[in-house]
């Protein structure tokens, strides 16, 4: 079986480790008629087309950059930041194969066979979010007599940004993609013609904390799916370093991995690959690679400038509030 993993110890670029895994993982769907590695393949050259960081992305981060000076104009008194990442190569990676791991092990908890190929073809063509912008939002603590005061007038400001951007975002080529009634909202700052097309994380709270408001868009330009995340400081705060981080929430997911006990090992090839795969991932000692313009001291402390582990990043804003360019003068 052909893994990730294989290629990540020979000093070379990521991008021809991309290419050879996927050459490689072609070869052997046309071998051995797998249907699941012909789609995997399919899925890196996305990737890879992303992390090249071709022309549709600048033309798309302006389009982007046309909402942040809205919201300079429009909320003065705010602080705000906007980026923008390509998802990472192993974070990709580790979602192709936990979709397929769920989905058989959800269609054979439920009929006790496994899904046709067809249906989980189908499956796998859902992925919305491998370029995601995140809009932060602050209010300067100065304008407020308590913390209280100042969270809620957040959160309104929040949801009130939440309600602007759909319609803004249409009018410059993009399409708001439905939720499907995932984290409906149950938010009354949350307009109902707005309401179908937010996963909302915030009125729906995380058993981990995470609270944040997510959209996709359809990129009819570029032919690309994005997603936008809305959040506050201490929102992201709690995402990034807190009790939702990745870190934590990859150690739950990897407690979930394990307990395969429902799929007998053999039974289910494409289960076993992708279960195999995950598990090699989840096991990385990243200080031991040798990828090219990639170093990390340990799985802590990690240096990427090239897409592996954190991404690529392609758009970085900030915008002080009118209080703190105050200051400044």
């Amino acid at each position: 079986m052909i893994t990730l993993n294989d290629y990540l110890y020979d000093g070379d670029t990521i991008f021809r480790i991309l290419q050879k895994y996927i050459d490689d993982l072609k070869k052997s769907a046309k071998e051995n008629q797998n249907e699941i590695d012909r789609i995997h393949s399919h899925f890196l050259i996305q990737i890879r087309e992303l992390l090249e960081h071709n022309d549709f992305l600048t033309a798309q981060s302006q389009k982007i950059r046309e909402f942040y000076k809205y919201m300079a104009k429009e909320y003065p008194y705010l602080a705000f930041t906007f980026k923008g990442r390509i998802k990472s190569l192993i974070r990709a990676e580790e979602k192709f194969n936990s979709y397929v791991m769920e989905y058989i092990y959800e269609y054979y908890s439920e009929h006790q066979v496994y899904p046709p190929v067809s249906e989980l073809k189908k499956k796998l063509s859902c992925f919305r979010d491998l370029i995601a912008y995140r809009i932060v939002i602050s209010m300067p603590k100065c304008h407020f007599k308590s913390e209280q005061e100042r969270r809620d007038a957040e959160l309104n400001c929040l949801y009130e940004i939440a309600n602007v951007l759909p319609e803004f975002l249409e009018e410059r080529g993009f399409t708001a993609e439905p939720a499907n009634g995932v984290q409906e909202s149950c938010s009354s700052l949350l307009n109902p013609e707005v309401k179908p097309y937010y996963r909302d994380y915030v009125s729906n709270h995380e058993e981990n904390e995470y609270q944040s408001l997510h959209i996709t868009f359809y990129d009819n330009s570029s032919r690309s799916y994005m997603e936008v995340q809305l959040r506050t400081k201490m929102m992201d705060d709690v995402a990034e370093i807190g009790a939702a981080n990745h870190r934590v929430y990859e150690k739950k997911q990897e407690k979930e991995r394990r307990k395969r006990n429902q799929i007998p090992k053999g039974e289910c090839l494409y289960f076993d690959e992708a279960y195999e795969r995950g598990m090699r991932l989840l096991e990385l000692d990243l200080s031991k690679l040798d990828v090219n313009m990639f170093s990390a001291v340990d799985n802590r402390l990690i240096n990427d400038g090239c897409g592996l582990y954190r991404g690529r990043l392609i758009l970085p804003y900030e915008h002080l509030s009118r209080f703190q360019n105050d200051l400044i003068d």
